[in-house]
């Protein structure tokens, strides 16, 4: 959909919430609010290869890598209402690493767009295991979800926390030690 459009469609919200849509506060609302949307929600436009954009580089050695605090926000499917937080990655090398500054960009291009955490966590640690070819990979996020403090049951402190262990890190010992080094 075009901005245009989506710029209509704000116009036909804003007149049905607000009595007066037209004061001047609201005058740009709908332009501001599609360009926002499509900004948000511009993952579902990337192709995953052209982010990472060849950053494998050879590594001796298969000693757990862990990239943690990564920040990240989305849009819930089922309310486009915002969640946010943070999430954590561990791989295990097979003789190739991937350049640091793709792990943000990884969950970035899966988090904007309307998702769910469940199935964000699992598309970035299978993104990781494909594009580094890893011997295992592990990613743990945890969010707020706005359509849970906001609305509804209105639980103003409660955090979802959703884990992905592929490969040798599902092994016990093996997600023991990435745990400890997230120290969660």
């Amino acid at each position: 959909m075009s901005q245009p459009s989506l710029s209509a469609l704000y116009q036909h919200i804003l007149e049905n919430i607000d009595p007066e849509p037209h004061r001047d506060g609201l005058t740009k609302t709908p332009d501001r609010a599609a360009k926002a949307l499509m900004e948000i929600t511009s993952g579902h436009n990337e192709n995953i290869d052209e982010v990472i954009s060849n950053a494998r580089y050879p590594a001796p050695g298969n000693q757990l890598v862990v990239v943690k605090n990564i920040e990240y926000h989305s849009l819930c499917e089922h309310h486009i209402l915002p969640f946010f937080g943070h999430i954590h990655i561990g791989y295990i090398p097979n003789d190739h690493i991937i350049g640091l500054s793709k792990m943000p960009r990884i969950v970035d291009h899966y988090a904007k767009r309307l998702q769910v955490q469940e199935r964000l966590t699992n598309q970035i640690a299978h993104a990781i295991l494909k594009h580094t070819n890893a011997q295992g990979v592990a990613v743990i996020s945890l969010a707020s979800h706005m359509c849970m403090s906001m609305r509804g049951v209105r639980k103003q402190d409660a955090t979802m926390q959703c884990s992905s262990y592929l490969g040798t890190m599902a092994h016990f010992e093996v997600k023991q030690a990435f745990l400890t080094q997230l120290s969660i």
